[in-house]
């Protein structure tokens, strides 16, 4: 039996077809996650027995004619979302053991339409990093080459997906994290407008920033499962409360008269040989597709990394100070008073990249800093936002790389964060603009998959699903998957 990288659709006929039932299809990727991932190091818990009795239950369902998209398809779930009795570590040594009393609103979501959770996928600690390096439970490694990384901070969920260890999987986009790695090991993901997926029980970084999203092999299943997580949630007054468009049936949209914007400023220094081969490829299909391309500038675009990297910091510092010793998370051993408690309980309990950006955030909110360095920020934040918007006036969508380079080596820039957080050069606008992205396989380079980004006005998810589906259409790339993983 060879079901590991089927679609959902043909995942869905087999089991409505009593070709396979759900319990059958989850004891063959957990057989997959307890063979495989010890040398991939993808998931941080997997459920064992909580996805059998789902699927149990669901099999009953199936035999009395329950039908729904979703319904026995078994996934993965970053663990950066809160599930029930379940440990949500975030990665991190701070929360190794806690196991929340309730589910985010993605996850019940999810539940509600029917998927089999197989288990919780590794990340960087509180999603804080571009390579999948700074989690606490260990390095996660590339299926398409162990020697290099999966991309971060989603870099579980992107390697278990592409390793055949799920059929799809939930990731978090701060500023690139769904795309970036989706990118590095020949996924879809789509990062969605801002406030379109809930974040409450989702773990915060960034909170103006954070936002969830479907990783998956095609914009068919990433539509699937963005139409299963989206929609207006009181718990959380941030995201919007428009309705959810049918994703699922929208993709099948022509491409005929379609605008798209190239920056060719993105594509000059910097960007390896082989992206911008595949970038030239990709636009000649879109072209034969239907679409017209338009040459465009974002003025502001090369100020997006230096403005993240202070607001992201700065909310970051903000959100992790509850983490004290006190309440809930890590508790060093005999504090001599309540000042060694939280110093000593901090210092343990986080890793240095995360002590590193909670240092410079405290900066940039520190009296005297504020103004030159925050409030700056947000004000480049705001024109970044503008230049999109005015682009936005003359074409639907805009295409750019979604990485610089294929995935790096392990080890390749821990030592070098101004490196590695230049790994995020063409994401972080669209989080800075709160817009939606979508990146999406297009190409192969000595082995490993590239990636380009969509980029698209708020709302419009849609539209960039159903792009990237008529070019799945007439290409292959999203179908390649590692071969010694079948």
């Amino acid at each position: 039996m060879s079901i590991e990288f089927d679609s959902i659709q043909t995942l869905r006929e087999a089991l409505d077809g009593k070709a396979i039932s759900a319990t059958e299809l989850t004891k063959h990727f957990l057989s997959r996650i307890d063979q495989l991932d010890p040398s991939l190091n993808s998931y941080i818990t997997v459920e064992h027995e909580r996805a059998l009795s789902t699927a149990a239950a669901i099999d009953k369902k199936l035999m009395a004619g329950e039908r729904a998209t979703l319904l026995g398809i078994p996934i993965a779930e970053k663990d950066i979302f809160c599930t029930e009795g379940v440990r949500t570590t975030a990665g991190s040594k701070m929360l190794a053991e806690y196991r929340p009393p309730f589910d985010s609103t993605a996850t019940a979501n999810l539940a509600a339409a029917g998927v089999i959770r197989l288990g919780k996928c590794n990340l960087d600690e509180f999603a804080m990093g571009s390579s999948n390096e700074n989690s606490y439970f260990g390095a996660v490694k590339n299926p398409w080459n162990q020697e290099r990384v999966p991309g971060g901070s989603s870099g579980g969920s992107a390697a278990a997906v592409a390793g055949g260890l799920c059929v799809a999987a939930t990731g978090t986009d701060t500023g690139g994290s769904i795309r970036q790695p989706s990118a590095f090991c020949g996924l879809t993901g789509i990062k969605p407008t801002y406030g379109r997926v809930s974040r409450w029980g989702m773990i915060a970084f960034a909170s103006s920033l954070d936002q969830a999203g479907p990783m998956a092999r095609s914009a068919a299943d990433a539509a699937l499962l963005l139409e299963a997580m989206a929609g207006p949630d009181e718990k959380d007054s941030s995201c919007l409360t428009v309705s959810v468009d049918p994703y699922s049936t929208l993709i099948r949209q022509p491409l005929e008269g379609m605008r798209i914007g190239i920056v060719r400023s993105l594509l000059a220094e910097g960007l390896s040989e082989s992206i911008a081969e595949a970038f030239e490829d990709c636009r000649k299909g879109l072209e034969k597709l239907g679409a017209t391309f338009v040459e465009i500038e974002l003025m502001h675009h090369h100020h997006s990394v230096g403005a993240y990297y202070v607001i992201a910091p700065a909310e970051a510092s903000a959100n992790l100070a509850r983490y004290d010793g006190v309440r809930f998370g890590y508790r060093c051993e005999d504090p001599a008073d309540l000042q060694d408690l939280y110093l000593r309980s901090r210092n343990e309990g986080f890793g240095d990249e995360v002590k590193r950006r909670i240092l410079v955030g405290t900066f940039a909110l520190s009296a005297g800093y504020y103004d030159a360095y925050y409030k700056q920020a947000q004000r480049v934040r705001r024109l970044i936002q503008g230049d999109f918007l005015q682009a936005f006036d003359q074409v639907d969508m805009i295409l750019t790389p979604t990485t610089p380079t294929t995935a790096f080596s392990l080890g390749e820039n821990t030592e070098d964060p101004v490196a590695m957080y230049l790994q995020d050069i063409y994401t972080i606008s669209a989080n800075l603009a709160g817009l939606p992205a979508i990146s999406f396989p297009a190409g192969m380079s000595l082995g490993l998959p590239i990636g380009l980004q969509l980029v698209g006005p708020h709302l419009k998810e849609a539209t960039l699903l159903s792009c990237v589906h008529q070019f799945q259409q007439v290409t292959d790339w999203h179908h390649q998957h590692p071969r010694n993983w079948a």
